[in-house]
């Protein structure tokens, strides 16, 4: 099985906005790295090669990333021992602060690339639910010791 991952944010000020211009430049080159990353599959982007202009969630404000990795190892990887790590540390310059859960990860099969209606049923899930094997965040991964190092930094 293959691990699928949504991770939503509500925007402070529209993506043409100069104060999140530095967020717009650097997804690109976050995105790139993502895409040269072992275990990375799959993301979720439009022909601008991101997914900003993704919707899929009422507020026009939100805006998602959705990718599929080879294992949790792998995405853990990424966004902890990467330069992610650097722009999630500046993330409340240009996003406000959730008051729900925000991020999903489910498995799925290796030739499944999944839609946005299905990450948001799946982010829902977890909201009323918890975690569970359907949906679940970190936590409910065997592995968190990077996860929970790299918080803790």
């Amino acid at each position: 099985m293959h691990l699928a991952q949504l991770n939503i944010a509500r925007l402070k000020y529209p993506i043409d906005d100069p104060h999140v211009a530095d967020f717009v430049v650097n997804l690109y080159r976050i995105n790139a790295i993502a895409d040269r990353s072992e275990g990375f599959i799959w993301r979720l982007q439009d022909e601008t090669g991101n997914a900003t202009a993704v919707g899929g969630f009422d507020d026009p404000a939100v805006v998602v990333n959705m990718s599929v990795w080879r294992d949790a190892e792998s995405l853990e990887y990424f966004v902890w021992n990467t330069v992610h790590k650097q722009i999630y540390r500046r993330r409340a310059e240009w996003f406000s602060l959730m008051g729900e859960q925000h991020l999903v990860m489910w498995w799925v099969e290796p030739d499944h690339i999944p839609g946005v209606a299905e990450a948001r049923a799946r982010l829902d899930h977890l909201r009323a639910n918890g975690d569970s094997d359907f949906a679940f965040g970190w936590a409910h991964l065997p592995h968190v010791k990077l996860w929970q190092q790299a918080r803790c930094a």
